[in-house]
């Protein structure tokens, strides 16, 4: 593939990805998931706060702020004032976490302007790692947790997409089949005939369309920015889009409501 440029913010997103992954793994293979919910009724582990813990310390380094789920959220009127910053889910699918399936993952993505330009989604079970850079493309890596990142790690990555024979693909939630989203896939069926359906947790969804695994993800329930940013940015990067639903508009961030509207990757 061709050289890939890594910027200093590229670089500290990369390593915060995997000592955050890193911390997850520790829970994940040692100990007990103590889950509590939150005052959305969403699951907090003991993993998402350690992984949070471990990437602050990476992204404390920079020069932007960070808006983080398991963070201190600051109000719009500070909040808005921010034209880069970064947005983390230091555990995205923590049900996926605790149903021990392996399909959850570290985001960290540098957003601009309300645009994610950098994301790093990366998965500590398997170790993949998408990393989408506005202006340079999208690659796939396999990085060990606990590895310090290298530039021989480079060498060896896969530009996104990959071309693949398939038949047309549509990926979904595990838990968010509803109405609105078969009869959006009923559209594709008459188009295409029969239309194959993957089933993924957390941000992997964005990837397999990023990657060449499928051809369309439509998420039509609640996501919220921390959720998506990463994967917009691997998304944009590999030459798909992120749009609203309603709108056809890319999504945007660092929004006063940080609740996503529905979208479809495509």
């Amino acid at each position: 593939m061709q050289p890939f440029e890594l910027t200093t913010e590229a670089r500290i997103a990369i390593q915060a990805s995997l000592d955050g992954g890193a911390a997850i793994l520790e829970v994940y293979q040692n100990e007990t998931t103590e889950v509590e919910l939150k005052g959305d009724e969403s699951p907090l582990t003991q993993a998402d706060l350690r992984s949070n813990t471990a990437i602050m310390k990476w992204l404390e380094t920079s020069e932007h702020p960070v808006l983080s789920e398991e963070g201190k959220h600051l109000s719009y009127d500070e909040r808005r004032h921010w034209s880069t910053l970064w947005i983390v889910d230091p555990l995205d699918g923590t049900k996926e976490f605790i149903k021990r399936n392996g399909e959850f993952t570290v985001n960290v993505a540098l957003v601009e302007s309300g645009r994610p330009i950098l994301g790093v989604v990366y998965v500590p079970v398997t170790g993949e790692l998408y990393l989408g850079v506005r202006g340079e493309g999208a690659i796939k890596m396999v990085i060990d947790a606990k590895t310090t990142f290298t530039e021989a790690h480079l060498e060896s990555a896969t530009a996104l997409p990959v071309a693949m024979d398939r038949p047309f693909t549509a990926v979904g939630s595990r838990s968010h089949m509803n109405e609105e989203t078969e009869a959006f896939l009923a559209t594709y069926r008459a188009q295409h005939g029969e239309v194959a359906i993957l089933s993924k947790g957390s941000s992997l969804k964005m990837c397999m369309v990023a990657e060449g695994l499928a051809d369309v993800y439509p998420r039509f329930a609640p996501t919220m920015e921390w959720d998506t940013a990463a994967g917009q940015a691997v998304v944009e990067a590999a030459g798909f889009a992120m749009l609203h639903k309603e709108t056809r508009l890319p999504l945007e961030y660092n929004k006063e409501d940080l609740l996503n509207p529905h979208f479809i990757v495509l």
